[in-house]
């Protein structure tokens, strides 16, 4: 486990919208996170973390990758945006109280676009899986 503080150093998300609470691990063409899904999360709705919470959490892994290179070669974290989502699947919405692992992988990276493949999984079990173009803001 690479983070169990304050995960915020990694991503410009602030509470209550932070999506993520560990950063397991990160390498230069992936990241794995957990999410603790409490049950007052802005996106669970009748017990359940819906589906724009499942999108989210995976930006959000993404987001903890580019800010975790960003730090380890001592730059400001930049700012990254959705540019677009496909292939979603939702199999299964998780419940409130528990928790969720998210891993991103890098398909592509061409200039400040990155292609991503993002996956939501709870105890070993697909929950959510999408393709992700995401562009980063460059540091001037």
């Amino acid at each position: 486990m690479i983070n169990t503080g304050d995960i915020t150093e990694y991503i410009p998300q602030r509470p209550p919208i932070v999506m993520i609470s560990r950063l397991m691990e990160a390498g230069e063409k992936n990241i794995r996170t957990e999410l603790d899904i409490a049950a007052d999360n802005v996106f669970v709705e009748d017990g359940l973390f819906m589906a724009p919470g499942l999108v989210e959490n995976i930006a959000q892994t993404a987001a903890a990758r580019i800010g975790y290179l960003a730090k380890k070669h001592n730059v400001p974290v930049p700012l990254g945006f959705i540019g677009a989502i496909q292939n979603l699947h939702v199999i299964e919405l998780p419940a409130a109280g528990t928790t969720v692992e998210s891993e991103i992988v890098i398909e592509h990276e061409v200039f400040n676009a990155t292609v991503i493949k993002g996956t939501v999984k709870q105890n070993g079990k697909l929950m959510a899986e999408c393709d992700m173009k995401i562009f980063v803001s460059q540091n001037k």
